[in-house]
């Protein structure tokens, strides 16, 4: 830390201690704040602009017009990759490039516990096992040193999941993967423009998967990416987005339509993106890094403030991770630091002072939609009981339960305000922590 920015912490630290005597919202005193945070998403003239020259086109669906096109090219060069395709959402996303790695019915992908549903649901949807790793306590990420007592001979790929933007430790991930011959997808839903050594994620394992889902830094509503370097893998993907149909008609074929190549040759589903989804992405594309530069600034902040705060520890970076793109600003909420008060009434306590959170992720290795698939027809025979009573041993995973019971998180609009509202933050924090025991026993909030 520079002189200027110890100054600055503890100027901070004043205020923050200063309000942290007050009497909390949820006990009847003042909120810290009433002001609303950010709202998201962010759109003006650019998004409408875009919107109503596709709408006057008359070209709203991909291969007509030409904004699918022209994002492809713009965030493939944004990434540092060769090659991206626009698809539908991050769900398919992950599924057209499970396709493109050739992932078939009865093999396994290593997959983290502390993601979001859709990971393994694209795993599902080949006829693939989901197998666990645990999550590194520390960084919330999957722990690579786990992962080879995970592979098998049915293993064919990892997914590291970039979990709120910050890089999974994708050296670790990767010295894993190879030897074996694995490939890895980098399922970086959450994290764009975010940074390992340098380089940005997505473009260092075979593929990258993003996704443009509403709540997402880089947003159309709806809408997902894949990119990679690999020319005969986007092929293979473009082909499967698309109905089976290439870019081009196959040799000796007559198409009948437009955007049919004829002669299919491999499985294939719909899942293009839209030129309208597009337009919005190019003019949203506009803001990206100065929305990203700013929650670098107020994430640092924030993470200055809270750890002067006992029992609070934000996620720490995997060694390598140059930068988050603070999709959310996570960390771990200790309450023996806060006279044992529960989660669930630190959360309340906090949100009485206008500061919104979560909890974050329930263990997804518990939920019983897997037991069902486990337990079908289709599962029984690819894997038999064997194979799928070892799957039930090996999903025992402490350390990500205890994460899942621990976390606390804060959405990345918040981190678009300004340095006043992160002080906001650590204060209520810091209030509660003062008033814990108090807070403990008493019957609000429920």
């Amino acid at each position: 830390m520079t002189r200027r920015e110890a100054v600055a912490a503890a100027a901070a630290g004043v205020t923050i201690v200063s309000q942290a005597h007050a009497k909390p919202a949820a006990l009847g005193g003042d909120p810290v704040r009433r002001k609303p945070f950010p709202g998201w998403p962010v759109s003006s003239s650019p998004e409408q602009e875009g919107l109503l020259r596709v709408l006057a086109s008359g070209k709203w669906n991909r291969g007509t017009g030409q904004q699918v096109a022209a994002f492809e090219q713009k965030y493939a060069a944004l990434l540092g990759a060769k090659h991206c395709l626009a698809v539908a959402n991050g769900t398919s996303a992950l599924m057209v490039a499970l396709h493109g790695l050739d992932v078939q019915a009865g093999d396994e992908v290593i997959v983290p516990p502390y993601t979001f549903i859709a990971t393994v649901n694209a795993v599902i949807s080949k006829c693939a096992l989901p197998v666990f790793v645990d999550t590194d306590a520390a960084s919330f990420q999957i722990d690579p040193a786990k992962i080879p007592a995970a592979i098998t001979d049915r293993t064919v790929a990892v997914i590291p999941v970039h979990i709120a933007g910050t890089p999974a430790d994708l050296d670790g991930v990767l010295a894993a993967a190879r030897p074996k011959g694995l490939k890895v997808l980098e399922d970086a839903a959450q994290a764009h423009l975010a940074e390992w050594k340098g380089q940005r994620v997505g473009t260092l394992g075979h593929a990258g998967t993003f996704s443009f889902q509403g709540s997402k830094n880089l947003n159309s509503g709806e809408g997902g990416a894949i990119v990679s370097n690999d020319g005969d893998f986007i092929e293979r993907c473009y082909s499967f987005h698309n109905n089976s149909n290439t870019r081009k008609p196959a040799a000796g074929s007559s198409a009948f339509m437009s955007g049919w190549s004829g002669a299919p040759t491999a499985q294939g589903a719909n899942l293009r993106l839209t030129e309208f989804q597009a337009a919005l992405l190019m003019a949203q594309m506009e803001r990206l890094e100065t929305q990203s530069k700013r929650r670098d600034e107020n994430a640092a902040h924030l993470s200055q403030l809270l750890r002067q705060i006992p029992g609070i520890t934000p996620a720490a970076w995997p060694t390598g991770a140059t930068r988050s793109a603070w999709h959310l600003y996570m960390f771990r909420y200790d309450a023996a630091h806060f006279a044992n008060l529960p989660r669930a009434k630190f959360l309340k306590a906090l949100a009485a002072e206008g500061i919104p959170a979560s909890g974050g992720y329930s263990p997804l290795n518990r939920q019983p939609f897997l037991e069902n698939i486990l337990n079908s027809r289709g599962y029984q025979r690819l894997y038999g009981p064997a194979r799928l009573k070892q799957w039930r041993e090996q999903n025992e995973l402490p350390v990500n339960d205890r994460v899942c019971s621990e976390a606390v998180w804060f959405t990345q609009t918040m981190l678009l305000g300004d340095k006043r509202d992160m002080e906001d933050i650590a204060a209520a924090i810091a209030k509660v922590h003062q008033f814990a025991a108090t807070l403990a026993t008493s019957s609000t909030p429920a």
